[in-house]
């Protein structure tokens, strides 16, 4: 495959970019809500279908076998993409949501009391705050950002105490594109007291970058195949071989059992025992031949990319007045949010689509996050491998429009 800089050639592995909307060329700002697909994982998945498809840890016959060793190759893929010690570390789940919840119902029901402190940050999305919330007795500490949109690192030090028992920290804000300094946070949390638990959401930093879970040094990480230009109905949950095994599962079904009986029931090790019932075989195999695509091109690349297709868009922004931005840390990924003083997030979207713009209005699934900023929501503005120059063209002309529209 061709390198990153030649930008024709990758957008060209992406059919749904040469289509048109409202009459108008694509430009496709929504990555950090999901990753458009690449012909190699749609070709992968409909391969399987076509050619091979079977359920799998089931069957003798050839088809079920192929199946099951293409699933299964996928898991030593996601290992090894993540830096896991294991294959026995990663279970596949539907998605992000799914596997935070897998944590705290298995988890943080078994080794969670009344009393007991929870760390997250006012930056999270939804789905790493309800779980937690979910846990009855549990106080949650919530730990404020800069002005710039940053982490507050001394006010997260001042929160630990000898009630905590998890922080659970996104990695990379979807809202506001923060980078988290999470080898630092996980350093600090087991240096207070080496038992306190580490959850990663890296939802928006897997396909931003590389996620090395050693270097990290956390006890969970979590993320999902579609913002990886893979499909939707898979993601990972990551966890420290031991701690999974001493967990109890999160479902009951068939193919997470060991031995079944009306007497009871003994269970497999990780990761089997989380995998109850058909799995999501053609998504599991359409990660992996994303994860084979991200690869190829190279995630340093793809990040070198990428920091040049922000450098861009901020200067290209620079041409609109009146927008005011949120989230401004130096170390952040292409996720730019704004609000135009002039008009309404919602209406000016609805010209940016009626231009081929498709981007983000709203909260972003954070509503707290907003709340903390004073505001309903903003536009979000997110960029992919194959953003190019002409997406960022098409934005900028399209809010100079609504200006004039709507001013």
């Amino acid at each position: 495959m061709a390198g990153i800089t030649d930008i024709g050639y990758c957008r060209e592995n992406f059919p749904i970019l040469s289509e048109e909307t409202n009459g108008q060329k694509l430009a496709y700002l929504d990555t950090a809500s999901s990753a458009q697909k690449p012909q190699a994982v749609i070709d992968k998945m409909s391969e399987m279908m076509s050619s091979y498809y079977a359920n799998i840890h089931r069957g003798l016959y050839h088809f079920s076998q192929m199946a099951t060793q293409e699933y299964e190759t996928v898991r030593g893929k996601v290992a090894d993409f993540i830096k896991a010690y294991s294959v026995n570390e990663v279970v596949f789940t539907r998605n992000t949501t799914e596997a935070i919840n897998l944590v705290a119902s298995s988890w943080g029901k078994a080794n969670l009391k009344s009393g007991d402190e929870i760390i997250i940050s006012a930056m999270e999305h939804h789905a790493n705050i309800v779980p937690w919330q979910l846990i009855d007795g549990v106080k949650i500490k919530v730990v404020p950002l800069m002005k710039d949109g940053t982490l507050d690192f001394e006010a997260f030090e001042n929160m630990l105490s000898d009630r905590t028992k998890l922080v659970s920290i996104v990695h990379v804000s979807n809202a506001l594109g923060t980078i988290n300094p999470v080898t630092k946070i996980v350093k600090k949390a087991k240096a207070f007291n080496g038992d306190i638990m580490v959850l990663v959401d890296a939802s928006q930093s897997i396909v931003h970058g590389g996620v090395d879970v050693r270097e990290i040094g956390c006890d969970f990480l979590v993320f999902t195949g579609h913002k990886l230009y893979g499909p939707t109905g898979v993601g990972v949950l990551w966890g420290r071989e031991q701690i999974l095994n001493d967990m109890p599962p999160y479902q009951g079904g068939g193919d997470m059992i060991e031995n079944v009986s009306f007497e009871g029931t003994t269970f497999k090790k990780a990761p089997g025992r989380f995998e109850a019932g058909t799995p999501a075989i053609v998504e599991v195999i359409g990660l992996g031949a994303a994860i084979d695509f991200v690869r190829t091109i190279g995630q340093d690349n793809i990040a070198a990319h990428e920091k040049n297709m922000l450098d861009a868009l901020m200067r290209g922004l620079a041409k609109i007045d009146g927008l005011k931005y949120y989230g401004q840390s130096q170390d952040k990924v292409g996720i730019v949010s704004f609000v135009p003083e002039w008009a309404h997030p919602s209406d000016v979207t609805m010209i940016l689509d009626k231009c081929g713009v498709a981007v983000r209005t709203g909260h972003h699934c954070c509503m707290p996050l907003m709340k903390t900023l004073g505001i309903d929501g903003t536009i979000r503005a997110s960029i992919g491998l194959y953003s190019n120059q002409n997406d960022i063209d098409s934005l900028v002309s399209g809010l100079k429009k609504a200006k004039e529209l709507l001013s």
